[in-house]
C-alpha cells in the first residue's frame, strides 16, 4: 500500500513537472516570437556584436544615414553624428581653433576666437582619446632628455570616447562625437572669464544642440549652440539664460613642419614662443619664433632668385572676398590685399598675395567659406565699429595655416568719424555725413591692406609714425613720396597736422619703407642656411644695416610711457603736432552745424551734430594723451648686445617742462572754445562742464600716476639735475593749477572742478598704496610721492589761507573755504 502510494505520488509530481515544464517552454516561444517580431519592426534593438565586443558598421550607417566625406568621413544618424575615423589619421597633429560664430548682445563678438590647442587622436583598447597636445615645452627627440620633456608633460585628455564599430570594411574606427559638442566641455564653450563675470552655473543640455557638422579635406567644422544657466546674463537678462553658437575647427597640421625662423624684438612680428630644454644652456631657455606663410621658392627657379630675379612663389597667398559683400567695395578690398605685393618684392617674390571674388555655387558648388584651404575676408552686418586679422599658425613651426579677417558693416561709421575730425578742416570730401563711394573706398582700402599686415604676421608698430618731422606732413611732395608714416602697422590715421594752405598733402599711410623692411626680414629665403640657427647672423646684419634710421625702427604696442611709440599721433614732437591738431578742430567746430546737418534735409535730427562733436573732444583729448605722455617718459629703443646701445633714455628735462606748459596753457587753463552753446543746446540738457571735466581730470590724474612719478624719480637718480625732477613736476602742476591764488581772479566752474581733482589725487597718493602696471615696482608708504605728496598740500594750505581774505567772488571764496576744509581733514583726519 505504501508502495502503490509513493508511486502514485512520483507519477504526479512528474506529471506537475511536465506541465511546469512544458508552460515555461510555451512561455519561452511566445517570448522569443514576441523578440522576433520587434527586432524585425526595430532591428537596432539588439546589433550583433563581433569577436571584439563591438557592432557592425552595417547596425549604425544604415542606407538613410547622411553621409559627408572629408578628412574623417562625418555621418549623421537622427540626432547623432558620429567620425569614421582613418587609421592613418591617428597620432597626426591638428590644431582645433574655437570661436564665437553668433553671439547675443555683449558677449564679445561674431569671430572672436575662444581658444586655440593642439589635438591629437590615439586608440587606447577600445576607446579613442581626444588629447590635447602642447608645445609649449619642448626638445628634439633626438636627444636624451627628450624622455624627460615627455614625461613632465603629460598630455591630458579632453575626451575619452567609445569606440562603436569598425570602419567601412574594416578600416578605421566609428565613434559617436554628439556630446563633444553639446555637453558642456570647457575647452569648446563659453570662456571661464565670462562664465564667471556672468555667473554661469550650468549648460542647459536641453537647450544645447549640433547645427551642423561639415568636413573638408584638410578641416572638420562643428557648429553647435549652447545655452548657460546665468544669475548675470548681459542681456536678455529676465530669462537667466545664455545662448551662443559656437564654432570649433579642427585642422590638419602639415606632415612636414615649415623651417622655423628665429624672431628679433627689433623687428615686430607675430611669433610663438615655446621652452626648449634641448638647447645648450645651464637654464630652460625661451625660443620664440615668426607665425609667416609658407614661401619657397620654386625649384626651377633658384637660380633666377640667385641672381637676384623676382620669383612666384610654391604657392601664392589667396584670399577671398565673401560673396555678402557689397559689391562696391569688393576692388577697394581686393587692392587693400595686393598692396603687400610692393613689400614681397623687397623678399624676392613676384605675385605673392592676391586677393579674388568667391566663386558662385555655379562656378563651385562645393566652395565654402568654412574650408580652412581658403582664406576670406569676412563681411558682417553688425553695427560693431571695428575690422580685426587673427591667423591660424602651426605650433610646431609658426606655419600660418589660414586667416579668416572679420569686416563689420559699421567700421565705415568709424572711418567716416576719423576722417571728418582729422582732415575735414583741409579736405572738402570730408565735410558730408555720406561719403562718395570713391573717398570711402579709399578708406576701405587702408585699413583692409592694415589687416591684411596682420594676417602675415605684423602687429601694430607705434614707434613708426615719430620717425617723420613734423613739418614734413605739411609737404605735398614728402607726403606723396612716404606717406604719413614708414609702415601702415601704426595707428596712424589721417592727416590732421596738415593746415588749410598746405595743397596737395597726402592724408593717409600706405604700405612703407618699414612694412618692406619687415616682410624681407621675415618672407626673405636664406637658401644658404640650414637650420634656423644659422640664419641668424644674416637676420642680425640686415638690422643692424638700418641701425639709427627711426623708419626701420620697430615700436611695440602697449607702452604707455615712450612719447615716441604712441598711438594714433603723428610727428616727433607731441607738442607741436598737437598744436597744428588743435588749430583743426578750432577751424571744423565752429562748421559743425552746416558739415553734419545736410541743409537740404530739414526734417533731420542733430544725431549726427551729437556723435561728431563727441568725436572732436575724444580727438582733442587724444592730442593732451599724446603731450602727457612726454612727462616722467622713457624711451625705448630695441637693441642687441653685439650694438652696445641703451634701450632705454629718459625723455630730456626741456621736453618734459615742455609739455607741462603746454597741457596748463591748452587744457588746464579752461578753453572756452569747446563749449559752443550753439551746438551744445542742440545736443543735451546736462553734461557738458563734465565732458570737460573729464578731459582735464583724466590727463591730471595720468600725470600723477604711480608709474609715471616713479619713472621721474629713478630720473633725477640716475641723471641729477638734467632731469626734470619730482619737486619741479609737483611744483610745476601746482602753481598752474592753482594760478589764481597769486593773481586774485575769479575762478571759473571748471577750474574749480579741476583743483578739487587735484586735492583728490594728493590724497590719493598720500593714503592708498600704489596699483596698477609698473606701480607695482613702487612701494608707496617709502617713497618719495607720498611725502612731496604731503608738501604739496601744505603749500596750497598755506596759499588758500593767505588768498581768501583777498577774494571778492563770492563762489571762488566758497570753494577755496571747502578746499580749505578738505586739506586740513586730509593732513590730519583726526
Amino acid at each position: 500500500m505504501l508502495k502503490s502510494k509513493a508511486s502514485i505520488l512520483i507519477l504526479l509530481l512528474v506529471s506537475f513537472g511536465l506541465n511546469l515544464i512544458s508552460t515555461d517552454l510555451a512561455e519561452a516561444q511566445r517570448r522569443k516570437k514576441k523578440k522576433d517580431e520587434q527586432e524585425v519592426k526595430d532591428p537596432e534593438k539588439k546589433p550583433v556584436k563581433n569577436k571584439d565586443g563591438l557592432k557592425s558598421y552595417e547596425d549604425i550607417i544604415k542606407d538613410s544615414t547622411q553621409t559627408k566625406p572629408g578628412l574623417f568621413t562625418v555621418h549623421k544618424v537622427d540626432e547623432k553624428y558620429y567620425y569614421e575615423i582613418p587609421e592613418a589619421m591617428l597620432g597626426k597633429e591638428m590644431l582645433m581653433v574655437t570661436t564665437i560664430a553668433k553671439t547675443a548682445n555683449g558677449i564679445g563678438y561674431g569671430g572672436e576666437r575662444t581658444n586655440t590647442q593642439m589635438l591629437r587622436w590615439e586608440k587606447k583598447d577600445k576607446n579613442i582619446l581626444l588629447k590635447v597636445v602642447s608645445y609649449a615645452n619642448t626638445a628634439a627627440d633626438s636627444l636624451p632628455i627628450y624622455q624627460a620633456v615627455k614625461n613632465s608633460n603629460l598630455e591630458p585628455i579632453l575626451y575619452r570616447f567609445d569606440i562603436e564599430a569598425k570602419g567601412k570594411d574594416g578600416k578605421g574606427w566609428l565613434i559617436e562625437v554628439s556630446d563633444l559638442f553639446s555637453k558642456d566641455i570647457h575647452a569648446l564653450g563659453l570662456q571661464q572669464s565670462r562664465r564667471k563675470g556672468y555667473k554661469v552655473t550650468r549648460l542647459d543640455t536641453d537647450r544645447s544642440y549640433i547645427e551642423r557638422i561639415s568636413p573638408y579635406p584638410t578641416n572638420i567644422e562643428a557648429r553647435y549652440v549652447l545655452t548657460y544657466a546665468a544669475s548675470e546674463a548681459p542681456s536678455n537678462s529676465a530669462t537667466g539664460l545664455i545662448t551662443i553658437e559656437m564654432n570649433s575647427s579642427m585642422v590638419l597640421l602639415p606632415e612636414e613642419p615649415m623651417k622655423q625662423r628665429l624672431a628679433d624684438r627689433r623687428v615686430g612680428w607675430f611669433n610663438t614662443r615655446v621652452t626648449d630644454y634641448g638647447l645648450d644652456a645651464h637654464k630652460a631657455s625661451k625660443r620664440t619664433y615668426l607665425d609667416r606663410w609658407r614661401l619657397e621658392v620654386k625649384e626651377e627657379d633658384l637660380e633666377k632668385f640667385k641672381a637676384g630675379e623676382l620669383v612666384e612663389p610654391k604657392k601664392q597667398i589667396v584670399y577671398y572676398i565673401d560673396p555678402a559683400t557689397p559689391s562696391q567695395w569688393v576692388p577697394y578690398l581686393i587692392a587693400g590685399v595686393e598692396d603687400w605685393n610692393a613689400a614681397f618684392e623687397e623678399a624676392g617674390f613676384k605675385n605673392a598675395i592676391t586677393a579674388k571674388e568667391a566663386p558662385s555655387p555655379e562656378e563651385d558648388p562645393d566652395w565654402n567659406p568654412e574650408d580652412a584651404r581658403y582664406s576670406v575676408i569676412r563681411y558682417f552686418a553688425s553695427d560693431i565699429q571695428n575690422a580685426y586679422g587673427p591667423h591660424v599658425s602651426d605650433p610646431r613651426s609658426g606655419e600660418i595655416i589660414e586667416s579668416d579677417i572679420g569686416w563689420y558693416h559699421n567700421v565705415m561709421n568709424l572711418l567716416r568719424n576719423w576722417f571728418f575730425v582729422q582732415t575735414a578742416a583741409i579736405n572738402p570730401e570730408s565735410r558730408v555725413m555720406q561719403f562718395e563711394d570713391e573717398v570711402m573706398g579709399r578708406l576701405i582700402r587702408f585699413v583692409s591692406s592694415h589687416e591684411v599686415g596682420h594676417t602675415l604676421g605684423l602687429p601694430h608698430n607705434f614707434a613708426s609714425s615719430f620717425a617723420y618731422p613734423v613739418d614734413s606732413l605739411r609737404s605735398a611732395t614728402f607726403t606723396a613720396k612716404y606717406g604719413t608714416a614708414p609702415s601702415l602697422m601704426d595707428y596712424a590715421r589721417f592727416n590732421y597736422i596738415a593746415q588749410p594752405e598746405d595743397k596737395g598733402v597726402h592724408l593717409f599711410p600706405e604700405v612703407g619703407l618699414y612694412d618692406k623692411f619687415a616682410i624681407s626680414w621675415g618672407y626673405r629665403p636664406i637658401l644658404e642656411a640650414e637650420t634656423p640657427e644659422e640664419e641668424q647672423a644674416i637676420l642680425d646684419s640686415w638690422i643692424v644695416a638700418k641701425n639709427g634710421d627711426p623708419i626701420y625702427r620697430y615700436g611695440r604696442q602697449g607702452n604707455t610711457y615712450d612719447p615716441s611709440g604712441q598711438s594714433e599721433d603723428l610727428g616727433d614732437d607731441a607738442m607741436k603736432a598737437s598744436a597744428y591738431g588743435i588749430q583743426n578742430l578750432k577751424r571744423i567746430l565752429p562748421n559743425l552745424i552746416e558739415w553734419t546737418g545736410e541743409l537740404d534735409k530739414p526734417y533731420k535730427d542733430y544725431d549726427d551734430l551729437s556723435e561728431l562733436y563727441v568725436q572732436v573732444l575724444t580727438q582733442y583729448n587724444r592730442y593732451m594723451g599724446h603731450v602727457k605722455t612726454n612727462i616722467g617718459g622713457v624711451y625705448e629703443v630695441y637693441k642687441a648686445i653685439g650694438q652696445n646701445e641703451n634701450v632705454y633714455t629718459h625723455v630730456d628735462k626741456a621736453k618734459q617742462k615742455e609739455a607741462m606748459d603746454f597741457i596748463q596753457k591748452e587744457l588746464f587753463t579752461t578753453q572756452d572754445w569747446l563749449i559752443d552753446n550753439n551746438i551744445t543746446n542742440k545736443i543735451q540738457d546736462l553734461g557738458v562742464l563734465d565732458r570737460v571735466r573729464k578731459l582735464q581730470v583724466g590727463t591730471l590724474n595720468a600725470i600723477l600716476d604711480w608709474g609715471r612719478l616713479g619713472r621721474v624719480i629713478e630720473n633725477e637718480a640716475f641723471n641729477g639735475s638734467e632731469a626734470y625732477s619730482l619737486l619741479q613736476l609737483m611744483t610745476d602742476l601746482r602753481k598752474g593749477i592753482w594760478v589764481e591764488l597769486t593773481t586774485g581772479e575769479a575762478i571759473d566752474v571748471n577750474r574749480r572742478s579741476l583743483q578739487r581733482a587735484h586735492i583728490e589725487k594728493l590724497e590719493e597718493l598720500m593714503t592708498k598704496d600704489a596699483s596698477g602696471g609698473s606701480a607695482s615696482l613702487i612701494n608707496a608708504s617709502q617713497s618719495d610721492i607720498r611725502a612731496v605728496s604731503r608738501a604739496s598740500l601744505n603749500v596750497i594750505q598755506g596759499e588758500i589761507t593767505r588768498a581768501i581774505p583777498g577774494t571778492s567772488d563770492t563762489m571762488s571764496k566758497i570753494h577755496l573755504e571747502d578746499s580749505l576744509e578738505r586739506i586740513k581733514n586730509i593732513l590730519d583726519p583726526s
